[in-house]
């Protein structure tokens, strides 16, 4: 693995690692893009991570050189999820339009010379967001971050679209208090928040780990930062 530059002064721990293997699998894509998942149970820091390893990378080799694509922009609408009664699941896999991720995925793929659009998610509203995320030409390394990406069924589709997925592992009682304060800030009270972890997030959760042994690699959460698990 090359050395890469080192990472700024204020970046956490094991960033630089982190970015040093995500350049790997640039190189390893030729002239064409490359597609890194990065997966782990509600809560996790997935979207922390992906932030940081963008904006570590962007600092390399400039903002046109990677891009992040949440795949919370596939979530379905509340009109359908009344419509499919699964309202009170929102988050859920089922919740998802897993195909429509993994044809975004394909084309992000196929077609890395023009400009490629893609849906966000607003959490104030909680609703996606149609257009709100391109993926300009030319860019080497799309970081695309979601709880499902290692499910089998209709996700899989979406992983095989991707070059490597890591699986984001971290301090439960942290990412349960993390998930509370998130629910209660868009609008959740403390109890329905409470309520909604119990059920909705901690079921999603026991999916998503399950499949956590398919991942290509394990990240930690620490104290300061992440590290590779041992023997990742």
């Amino acid at each position: 693995m090359s050395a890469g530059p080192r990472p700024s002064d204020t970046a956490p721990e094991g960033l630089g690692e982190l970015a040093d293997l995500a350049e790997t699998l640039v190189g390893s894509a030729g002239d064409g893009r490359a597609l890194l998942g990065v997966a782990g149970v509600p809560g996790a820091g997935k979207s922390t991570l992906a932030e940081a390893l963008v904006a570590e990378l962007a600092r390399r080799h400039g903002d046109g050189w990677v891009a992040q694509v949440p795949m919370d922009g596939y979530h379905l609408a509340d009109v359908q999820l009344e419509r499919l009664g699964l309202r009170d699941r929102k988050g859920a896999p089922a919740t998802f339009d897993a195909l429509g991720y993994a044809a975004l995925l394909r084309r992000l793929r196929e077609d890395p010379e023009r400009d490629v659009y893609a849906p966000g998610f607003e959490r104030v509203l909680e609703q996606p967001i149609a257009g709100a995320v391109v993926v300009r030409g030319g860019t080497r390394l799309v970081v695309t971050e979601g709880n499902y990406l290692l499910l089998e069924g209709d996700w899989r589709e979406a992983r095989e679209a991707l070059d490597a997925v890591w699986f984001v592992d971290g301090d439960d009682a942290v990412r349960r208090r993390r998930l509370l304060a998130r629910h209660v800030e868009f609008g959740k009270t403390p109890e329905e928040a409470a309520a909604w972890v119990a059920a909705v997030d901690d079921r999603n959760a026991e999916l998503v780990r399950e499949r956590a042994g398919a991942a290509d690699r394990v990240v930690r959460v620490t104290d300061g930062g992440w590290e590779l698990a041992a023997g990742a």
